[in-house]
């Protein structure tokens, strides 16, 4: 039997693959930096060998995946050319994978991980469902007869995909160092979209989303519009958000889901709109719903003293509003403290006016150096541009996050794509030693 060998396994997508071909009862190993990411956790916990990149490790029975981060240039991929063994693309590699399974696609420019978490949590109380989530989660089911997964529109990535469902949630402009603006974004999903086989799950209230051309049926769901799915008489409690769905207007069931905001209530609407069409009996969908604990780096919340900490992944100014938004609502009465690190120069420079704009609905701001990408050249913008356009906002370093310690019953908002978590870290470090 073959082993995969995977070139950059502490990526986020290959470690996620990894972990279900593993599951699978696959031979899995892989190679990567000797920098420690998150990722490798759940390699290190299913056994799952990680060695330092050298040609050794390859050999001719191997089966090659190498992440789109590693070129001809990594000394594994040119052993592998020497020896003549094909070298696998992630993308190229998934989409083929992918074709054994109903496989659902989740894409859209925010919320893709959240949804792709709720759907593979609702689906796998069904029948066995395999599923892969941008954060680094993935779990293989021998017989799977859903495979749920996430569809980065980056670098037009999802384009090696052909699944059979599709979950749409928006498209906005992101990406600034690859999309040239808007138009370019649409072409992408609109390209994608003609790649899906049965049928598409479209978010309604998205302007971009409403003249989608496809093939296939498209089903709209959402709050704004009369659409096949909408939801309304949206209640929050301290439990979550109750509301009613319903199905080209005849009432068809109530829901309960246990996040806040209005971004959280479209992820459910588009969920229940894909398990509606595929029959998965609502009983399942609404237990589902309720029990759900969330992904990782999507409003992960701990109890510090008297502060509520929550680590969030947002790194867009629609993300972040939609974020404080879901604070507000969980903690109505108490000071919303953001504090965000930008990622890369380039998303920072593009959005700079849209990240004041939403930042300033915290209480209050406290800003990180911009996050650098190693694709990118730093150019002269600085955080204090940023904290320019916001009144009131302070920057701050990890070694100053003290600081935070003055809103006593506070709700910190730790939000960024880069290494956010160290100024976390370092706060609950400064609490405990106090």
């Amino acid at each position: 039997m073959t082993t995969y060998h995977f070139i950059g396994i502490k990526g986020s997508g290959m470690s996620a693959l990894a972990q279900i071909l593993h599951d699978m009862n696959f031979a899995v190993q892989g190679s990567d930096v000797d920098k420690r990411f998150f990722t490798q956790v759940p390699l290190e916990k299913k056994g799952i060998p990680i060695l330092p990149f050298q040609k050794a490790n390859i050999h001719e029975e191997h089966t090659v995946i190498a992440s789109a981060a590693y070129g001809d240039d990594n000394e594994e991929v040119k052993r592998a050319n020497e020896l003549g063994i094909p070298v696998y693309r992630y993308p190229y590699f998934l989409g083929k994978f992918l074709e054994q399974f109903t496989s659902i696609a989740v894409t859209g420019s925010h919320g893709k991980t959240s949804t792709t978490g709720l759907l593979a949590h609702v689906l796998g109380a069904y029948r066995p469902t395999s599923y892969l989530i941008g954060d680094g989660t993935g779990k293989g089911e021998e017989n799977s007869s859903f495979f749920a997964f996430e569809a980065c529109e980056y670098r037009r990535h999802f384009l090696n995909y052909e699944p059979d469902y599709a979950i749409i949630t928006n498209i906005d402009y992101d990406h600034p160092d690859y999309f040239q603006d808007m138009g370019d974004v649409v072409s992408a999903f609109e390209e994608m979209a003609h790649q899906v086989k049965k049928g598409i799950v479209a978010c309604g209230d998205d302007e971009h989303l409403q003249t989608l051309n496809a093939p296939v049926p498209i089903m709209y769901y959402g709050l704004d519009g009369k659409y096949d799915f909408n939801a309304e008489n949206i209640k929050v409690t301290e439990n979550g958000t109750t509301f009613d769905v319903l199905i080209r207007g005849d009432r068809f069931e109530t829901f309960t889901i246990p996040g806040y905001g209005r971004h959280n209530v479209l992820n459910a609407l588009g969920v229940i709109t894909l398990c509606h069409y595929e029959d998965v009996p609502v009983s399942v969908v609404k237990e589902q719903l309720a029990n759900f604990q969330g992904v990782k780096r999507r409003f992960s919340e701990k109890q510090l003293q008297s502060q509520v900490l929550i680590d969030d992944y947002a790194h867009h100014p629609v993300e972040i509003e939609a974020t404080i938004e879901a604070a507000q609502q969980k903690y109505p009465n108490r000071e919303i403290v953001a504090v965000f690190q930008p990622h890369t120069f380039s998303r920072t420079e593009a959005f700079l006016d849209g990240f004041a704009t939403s930042l300033q609905r915290a209480d209050h701001v406290y800003l990180c150096d911009i996050f650098s990408s190693a694709r990118e050249q730093q150019g002269a913008l600085t955080i204090e541009d940023l904290q320019n356009k916001i009144p009131g906002a302070h920057c701050i370093k990890d070694k100053e996050v003290a600081d935070l310690a003055a809103y006593k019953d506070g709700v910190l908002l730790f939000m960024g794509a880069g290494d956010i978590q160290k100024f976390q870290e370092a706060y609950e470090q400064t609490q405990q030693e106090s």
